[in-house]
């Protein structure tokens, strides 16, 4: 009989592998709403990590796992088109990120800062997307504050479920996670982990 855990790690990636089917049939053209879109597909894999259902070092090695498998495309110069962009690694920062989270930062810490990075990055890109697909601008190398508030909001009520801390702190948290997304010197699938990580010395 299979570990449980094997289970819920099955239907995790079930979901991961559904959103890069889906994605691929909307195709090229709407390459970043279908990263988005992946990014939202790992909400299942986290929750499930938080209830126990998935041992931290499943979760971990399994992200790396995607890591690699993403970064290959990469090297090879044969880019998954539809939510790949040439010499943009965002996606395997994602994964390698999220493999490490897990094994550095309690639970609930850990879900909190994965649920952000999957869930209000995915908000914010597709906020800034359409605002800009509607004004006639490059999408994919814009940032705007629309995105931003919604990276504030989402975070914040991500914030209030998981942390523990004063309704201050939880704001706190949120809006310096939205700084570390908009910031342009470092990709944010990097500087959101790395700000996160070092917030939890003050949570």
């Amino acid at each position: 009989m299979l570990p449980g855990w094997v289970i819920y790690a099955a239907i995790a990636a079930t979901f991961i592998l559904l959103a890069i089917g889906i994605t691929k049939k909307l195709g090229p053209e709407w390459v970043w709403v279908n990263r988005k879109i992946i990014h939202f597909s790992i909400v299942p894999a986290v929750l499930m990590f938080y209830y126990g259902k998935i041992p931290a070092e499943v979760f971990s090695a399994a992200a790396f796992i995607f890591g690699v498998f993403q970064l290959w495309p990469h090297i090879k110069k044969r880019e998954f088109s539809w939510y790949q962009i040439e010499h943009n690694y965002g996606e395997v920062f994602f994964a390698f990120s999220a493999s490490a989270i897990p094994l550095i930062l309690p639970r609930s810490y850990a879900t909190a800062l994965l649920l952000a990075m999957a869930i209000s990055d995915g908000v914010t890109g597709i906020i800034r997307h359409f605002y800009f697909k509607r004004n006639g601008f490059n999408v994919k190398l814009k940032k705007h504050w629309t995105g931003s508030l919604g990276y504030l909001v989402t975070a914040a009520m991500i914030a209030f479920i998981f942390l523990n801390a004063s309704a201050m702190g939880k704001i706190g948290w949120a809006a310096l996670l939205m700084l570390a997304e908009y910031q342009p010197w470092l990709d944010d699938n990097l500087a959101v982990p790395l700000v996160g990580s070092l917030l939890f010395l003050l949570y």
